[in-house]
């Protein structure tokens, strides 16, 4: 895996000054699984009447915008930030499980960023954008293992393209209904996802949705090495957080924590736990 750091200008007035990007190619070569241990289905052919490769461009336009605002208030964590580079060591981990989820992803320039916020909240934008809010990994206490259930929960909802399959859903279906299916084609689609804009930040998933990215994410993090386990702490530690006034809950309302959630997490922890085991082993 190599890591592409182009250097950017440093304002030193600044506490959190301007720092490089921290971009992941997927280049190791690790092998598909032979077959995944969490069943999930097929992703919805839905999704294909948006141009994925349109919604990547909308999508890291999109995050370049929030990384400069954040960067403008100072928020943004320098390359040698503590927590910053304890996600980067979390990304290097997971990235190289991914293509087997999405042929794309071996093309994707993953990122990951951190802001300073006491928001709990973290992301994966379409193509590899990932932020971290500090609020999550500070307010929750999260574990390396914990952080590793979310960061994966959020690449899988990028690998599953559950972004390209809400707009094909919200915008085609409608087109389709009025305009006929015959007349449908990707351009009216495609401008729709080229002017996605802030909705990629704000998107609401189904429970369906949720359901996959936890499983998905579940085994890529198993796969990298991390305690399955670790999952329903996790979401413990969320439900637990609903009661909280403790900064803002962006990552709660848009995934809402519940004992049904916890139990097919735990009914999926088995399904990987050797997947685990055999990563930890030496050699």
């Amino acid at each position: 895996m190599c890591l592409l750091c182009p250097p950017t200008s440093v304002a030193p007035s600044s506490p959190w000054s301007a720092r490089r990007a921290f971009l992941l190619a997927a280049g190791a070569s690790v092998s598909a699984p032979v077959l995944a241990q969490v069943d999930v289905g097929s992703a919805s052919s839905l999704r294909k009447l948006v141009p994925a490769e349109t919604l990547e461009n909308s999508a890291a336009q999109q995050y370049r915008q929030m990384l400069e605002q954040a960067r403008a208030k100072r928020a943004l964590a320098p390359e040698g930030h503590p927590q910053l580079q304890r996600l980067h060591t979390i990304a290097r981990r997971l990235i190289p499980f991914t293509a087997p989820w999405n042929d794309r992803a071996k093309h994707w320039r993953w990122e990951v960023n951190l802001i300073g916020s006491p928001q709990i909240n973290a992301f994966c934008m379409p193509g590899g954008k990932i932020a971290f809010y500090t609020g999550i990994l500070e307010q929750l206490k999260l574990t390396d293992d914990e952080a590793a259930m979310i960061m994966g929960h959020e690449m899988a909802h990028a690998l599953r393209e559950h972004a390209r399959e809400r707009l094909a859903k919200t915008q085609g279906t409608n087109l389709a209904l009025r305009l006929g299916s015959q007349l449908l084609g990707l351009g009216d689609l495609g401008q729709a996802a080229a002017g996605l804009g802030g909705q990629l930040l704000t998107l609401q998933f189904s429970r369906s949705d949720e359901s996959e990215a936890d499983l998905v994410g579940l085994e890529l993090a198993a796969r990298a090495g991390y305690d399955p386990a670790a999952s329903v702490s996790l979401w413990k530690k969320m439900g637990n957080a609903t009661g909280s006034q403790q900064g803002g809950l962006a990552f709660l309302s848009t995934h809402p924590s519940g004992p049904a959630r916890i139990k097919e997490l735990e009914q999926n922890v088995p399904k990987v736990q050797g997947l685990y085991e055999a990563a930890r082993r030496p050699g």
